[in-house]
């Protein structure tokens, strides 16, 4: 009876809501410290006997304490149970070889600092802000400059290519061995400086970076300086850096496109009349860039060995060998048509094209590690090349759209005061610091020796889609001026080739559905990919370490989660004081919601998961909006948080958190986790909607950004350093900038003329009708007017377009030679005499 007394008293202590309210707070406090079992364990002991709990419960709760700490009672009870169901109902999504390989390739970087839901922000603030070395620079300011200055984006568009100056030029320094170690000729740059030398090709001539880039990527000199044998290194990469052979790397097929791993160029492994092996290749390939005009080919081909002459088994898998583009058998000299953009961009098919063994890169021990290869390789140049053709042509946006809005007149207002114009304006200024931002942090890891594979691929896929909002924003700005086509047309040629970004090294589509996170969740999630591995390999223990783990994983991050989410992120801590404050703890917040987010996604949908390409897709937008407000937070550490740079540090930032905001706002709405959608669609998803992470910026900071875009000095400067930027004026760009400058140095004369005609003292006309009136009154004086003169006719040059006589126009169309018209000559108004 005493005992029964007891129990009651018990539970009835138990139901109070002190009781409850106590309990729930010391369950957050150690699932955000992400306590230890055994520290679970013992403060569960203490509050229930605290609480006066009966013997029996007490023994109970001590008997299954044990049972989770002591580890082989854990395994054969817990762990063991659930490592069998989770077999047979196939939760966990099963991996294929290619996936695995794609997986392991590269390494884990910052990205599983966000995956882990506490970011270690001051190691995270530490990683490398690279510089260029002397000699990086001595190659920035000497022979990227003059290449810059040799060839005319518009010729090279009217010619369809480059004349033969170009290509000796190039060829004599070197242009192609920007990665090849000096050893065998190149220069052995660093990635940032690779990133550097195409982002200022691209800001001149697209076709131009694109053509430097290619050797420079994924290609044989890439792959032989990581796989190739000694004497295949001797041999080619000396010729490869100084373009006495052109290469080309031959991968996508016509049924082979995204899906790489199921291409249909084939090898065989066969014995010649000499004894030796040698190799019988097939192939049918497409939109191979250089291969028209290439001297070797990288080939990526399926090998197999029917006779078993490797001793390796007779089906070896993705294999990549070096091809003569000479050999018989070969067949080159088509090309495609990529949108009228004039770089190579080839077909070409081998038939019974037979090599030696010896032309597998590695040798024969390079057989069948192909696919390991490309990932690799892949996990590294994804982050370089069309991140730096973006970047290129985002600092050329600021720079130019920027000196439009200051120059071009409408209504009797720059064009650049309209908010109209400033919100897409906004845009381009934010998008560029970002991504800056984002270009050094990612290259500072490659060069410290990272291959961080999701990383790359956000890098890829985030400034592609950037920099197509800034063209399209570019483009809308200018109006006319970016669609009549010529000389002075700065954004035109871009605006036509962006989709060629988006299409190739993993088309935009694919890399945020299924590459980002389908990749991530498994490769950068903590335990996630121990997990499966232990299953595959039935490895209880394993499996035991890694479960458990990632149940506590799971508990400290809905801790975090929800503590976060009630304090907008206040409880975490921050690395940095000022501004930057604030930024760090909303990510600690962020981080946070998506690790717990990830969890429920991978808990609710198991192996099937990878089929959720849309919903993978909004945790990809998390995951790369995550690592650029990251970067973006390093740049202005790194920076010394200088104040003028705080407006675009803040839009960058606050645009980041809108876009996770809105993101998570979409999963909430279209998650299915059993027993729990409505409260995602329901109360949670209201109360984040109501307790937003983030917003738009708002309309009076992206004031600041437009109208600080539109001043000469220092800031314009630092945003666009790295571009070519032509000092004659019989430039496009050089245009601009003469007349940006002249109309800023006249602006106090501007505003005696307004001053005068306010107070009724000039008649309102055109700026040029009032000089007269104004110097006979004595309002300015000649010089005043002379240079006023000289401002409105450089204003009127600016914004001239080009214009062809019809016999050139039709002329061009046949032969580019004549392809000059008069377009670029400096035009008179017909207002000033």
């Amino acid at each position: 009876m005493e005992s029964i007394i007891q129990d009651i008293a018990f539970f009835s202590e138990l139901s109070s809501w002190t009781t409850w309210g106590s309990v729930i707070a010391v369950l957050l406090i150690l699932g955000y410290t992400g306590a230890p079992l055994i520290i679970w364990a013992i403060a569960g002991l203490v509050a229930l006997a605290g609480f006066g709990a009966p013997v029996w419960l007490m023994i109970t709760y001590v008997v299954i304490a044990a049972i989770f700490n002591l580890k082989p009672f854990r395994r054969a009870l817990f762990s063991g149970p659930i490592m069998k169901l989770l077999d047979t109902l196939n939760i966990l999504p099963a991996i294929s070889e290619t996936e695995q390989t794609a997986i392991d390739a590269g390494t884990v970087w910052v990205e599983g600092e966000l995956f882990s839901g506490s970011p270690d922000f001051k190691k995270m603030m530490n990683e490398a802000y690279p510089d260029f070395t002397d000699k990086e620079k001595e190659f920035l300011e000497g022979p990227v400059e003059e290449i810059c200055s040799m060839v005319s984006d518009w010729d090279v568009f009217q010619r369809r290519g480059f004349d033969d100056k170009t290509w000796d030029y190039l060829k004599e320094k070197r242009f192609f061995g920007l990665i090849i170690p000096e050893e065998y000729g190149g220069y052995g740059f660093s990635a940032n400086a690779h990133s550097a030398i195409v982002a200022k090709l691209a800001s001149r001539c697209g076709p131009l970076a694109t053509t430097v880039m290619v050797p420079n990527s994924l290609g044989p000199a890439e792959l032989l300086m990581h796989y190739g044998t000694d004497e295949q290194k001797q041999h080619y990469l000396p010729r490869l850096a100084k373009g006495e052979e052109i290469p080309c790397f031959a991968l996508t097929e016509p049924n082979a496109g995204s899906d790489a791993g199921s291409m249909q160029s084939t090898g065989e492994v066969m014995k010649g009349e000499d004894g030796q092996l040698y190799l019988k290749l097939n192939w049918d390939k497409r939109y191979i860039t250089l291969a028209a005009i290439s001297t070797v080919i990288g080939l990526a081909f399926k090998l197999y060995d029917p006779n078993e002459y490797l001793g390796k088994g007779k089906d070896l898998g993705i294999t990549c060998a070096l091809i003569p583009s000479d050999t018989e058998g070969v067949e080159l000299g088509k090309r495609h048509d990529p949108l009228g953009v004039p770089f190579y961009n080839c077909p070409t098919r081998g038939h019974d094209v037979t090599v030696p063994i010896d032309a597998v890169i590695g040798g024969k021990d390079g057989t069948g590690n192909g696919w390991r290869m490309l990932m690799e390789s892949l996990a590294v140049g994804r982050g370089i090349s069309l991140p730096a053709q973006s970047i290129g042509g985002a600092r050329t946006a600021f720079r130019a759209v920027g000196a439009y809005a200051a120059i071009r007149k409408q209504f009797g207002l720059n064009i650049g005061k309209f908010e109209g114009i400033e919100e897409p304006m906004a845009r381009i200024g934010g998008y560029t610091y970002l991504m800056d931002a984002a270009r050094s942090y990612i290259c500072g890891a490659l060069d410290k020796g990272a291959k961080p594979a999701v990383i790359t691929a956000i890098a890829k896929y985030n400034f592609t889609e950037l920099g197509r909002e800034i063209i399209n924003d570019s483009m809308d700005i200018v109006g006319g001026a970016g669609i009549s086509r010529g000389p002075r047309n700065i954004f035109a040629h871009s605006y036509i080739a962006t989709p060629i970004a988006i299409t190739v090294e993993g088309a935009n589509i694919l890399t945020r559905t299924l590459m980002i996170f389908g990749q991530g969740a498994i490769r950068s999630h903590p335990y996630a990919l121990k997990e499966i591995n232990a299953l595959m390999d039935k490895d209880v223990k394993a499996f035991d370490e890694a479960f458990t783990s990632h149940l506590g994983h799971v508990v400290k991050n809905m801790s975090r989660s929800l503590l976060l989410t009630l304090t907008r992120g206040r409880l975490a801590s921050s690395p940095s004081g000022g501004v930057a404050a604030k930024y760090y703890r909303k990510l600690a917040w962020a981080s946070a919601s998506f690790a717990f987010m990830s969890d429920i996604a991978l808990g609710s949908y198991g192996g099937a998961l990878k089929m959720k390409e849309k919903l993978a897709g909004r945790y990809a937008d998390i995951l790369s909006w995550m690592l650029l407000a990251t970067a973006t937070l390093r740049r202005f550490e790194a920076e010394g948080k200088r104040e003028e740079d705080r407006i675009f540090f803040e839009w960058s930032m606050q645009h980041a958190f809108y876009r996770i905001q809105t993101a998570f706002d979409e999963i909430y709405n279209e998650i299915d986790v059993p027993g729990l959608s409505w409260a995602f669609r329901g109360p949670i998803g209201l109360w984040s909607r109501i307790n937003r992470i983030g917003k738009k910026p708002s309309d009076k900071l992206g004031h600041k950004v437009a109208q600080a875009m539109q001043q000469r000095g220092d800031q314009r400067d630092r945003m666009t350093s790295g571009i070519y930027i032509s000092k004659s004026t019989d430039e496009a760009i050089g245009k601009y900038e003469h007349a940006m400058m002249l109309i800023e140095e006249s602006f106090p004369i501007y505003k005696k003329l307004y001053k005068a005609t306010k107070a009724r003292e000039l008649k309102k006309a055109t700026v040029l009708e009032q000089l007269e009136p104004a110097v006979e009154k004595g309002i300015i004086n000649k010089q005043e007017a002379e240079k006023v003169k000289a401002a409105e006719e450089a204003r009127y040059d600016a914004i001239l377009v080009d214009e062809f006589t019809l016999e050139e126009y039709n002329e061009s169309a046949i032969d580019p030679s004549k392809s000059e018209g008069r377009g670029m000559e400096k035009d008179k108004n017909p207002l000033i005499a």
